[in-house]
């Protein structure tokens, strides 16, 4: 008889936890068309997403066995939110990439750099760091690379890093969207082609970064891609040892739970109006167009989605897994992307970690369409 009723009490506890899951995982397949700068808590559900598929699949299997009947209400979840499965996994296992490139093919780079600062606290190190970038990425063989956290100093030669690429890419549109000691330090994003640029620009974000845009010229081909780096968190140290307070549930978690929601309610909002910025300008462009760049956002978010339309994901085109791009706090953060609108046949695609960013590198290649 007891072990009766906690089986109906187990049951209905499960059962409970099921439609819960399943009630969240549906809010987040529309939050996902809501903007977060009007309503900014949406931002929040994006992160949780693949554990949710995760969960939500584990209870169709749990329900399979323990009651079938039940097992509808997850499959039933999973599937009125296909999209948000689409987006967060790739399935193209052992595609491989091929480092030789065809002639035919536009092989693009993009890459949080991280100020090229490295990973290593090693002062000797962190001097290396900007070389080995530059070299890395010139034995990738790139025609287009789109770096993030980039700087650049006119005084001094060892830290000119335009410099370092302009032998092999003699074409580049800097967006300078810092600027100190009189200008003569600039930070921001950059664009670097072999190619002809024939014409540049960028629009500026209401806050910190902007958009900026080349017209690259490929024999006969004209193209266009844009890149950028949407606002982030801005963790810094004490915020990520106040995550550490929360995970340890500290006395002190409530105040640093306060802090870290302060800084991700703005990056939400920031991110919102900044991926309409950028969804208008690439709806704009009339050439074939790439967009590279760090979102600083997940695939289940509203600036993926805002900004992706029904562009091609180079990663979900050829990659495999859920293609974490950014290496601090969880496995799940793919915030890096390479989109191609339909005038490109993505041809392959690698994910490259060389332990000098917080950032992997993302290597593609497209052809355009004839």
């Amino acid at each position: 008889m007891a072990k009766s009723i906690l089986r109906r009490v187990f049951k209905s506890f499960s059962l409970s936890i099921t439609i819960f899951l399943g009630s969240l995982f549906l809010i987040a397949c529309v939050s996902s068309y809501i903007n977060p700068s009007n309503w900014w808590v949406f931002g929040f559900i994006g992160l949780i997403v693949p554990y949710l598929i995760l969960l939500l699949f584990f209870a169709f299997i749990f329900w399979l066995i323990a009651k079938p009947v039940y097992a509808w209400i997850p499959l039933i979840c999973l599937t009125l939110g296909w999209q948000q499965m689409e987006v967060a996994f790739a399935w193209h296992l052992g595609s491989g990439f091929n480092k030789k490139k065809s002639a035919q093919n536009i092989r693009v780079v993009d890459w949080n750099v991280r100020s090229f600062n490295g990973l290593s606290n090693n002062i000797e190190s962190k001097r290396l760091v900007r070389n080995e970038i530059a070299d890395i990425i010139l034995k990738i063989q790139a025609d287009i690379v789109c770096l993030q956290e980039f700087n650049n100093s006119t005084e001094r030669e060892s830290a000119d890093n335009i410099s370092l690429f302009t032998k092999t890419f003699p074409y580049y549109y800097f967006s300078r969207d810092y600027l100190r000691n009189n200008g003569s330090y600039q930070s921001g994003s950059i664009i670097f082609s072999k190619f002809p640029i024939i014409d540049s620009g960028k629009t500026k974000f209401p806050v910190a970064e902007s958009l900026l845009f080349a017209d690259i010229q490929k024999g006969d081909d004209t193209f266009r891609i844009f890149t950028t780096h949407m606002q982030s968190f801005k963790f810094k140290k004490e915020d990520y040892a106040d995550i550490e307070k929360i995970k340890g549930q500290e006395e002190e978690s409530v105040t640093a739970s306060k802090n870290i929601i302060i800084k991700m309610k703005r990056a939400f909002e920031r991110r919102g109006l900044q991926s309409d910025i950028v969804r208008s300008q690439k709806d704009l462009s009339q050439l074939p167009t790439i967009i590279a760049g760090d979102f600083n956002d997940v695939p289940n978010s509203y600036p993926y989605f805002n900004i992706k339309g029904n562009w091609q994901d180079c990663f979900l085109k050829k990659g495999f897994g859920i293609g974490r791009t950014y290496l601090s706090l969880a496995p799940t953060l793919r915030i890096d992307y390479i989109l191609a609108d339909n005038r490109f046949t993505v041809k392959q695609f690698d994910l490259v970690d060389e332990d000098l960013s917080d950032h992997m590198m993302l290597v593609t290649d497209l052809r355009i369409n004839k």
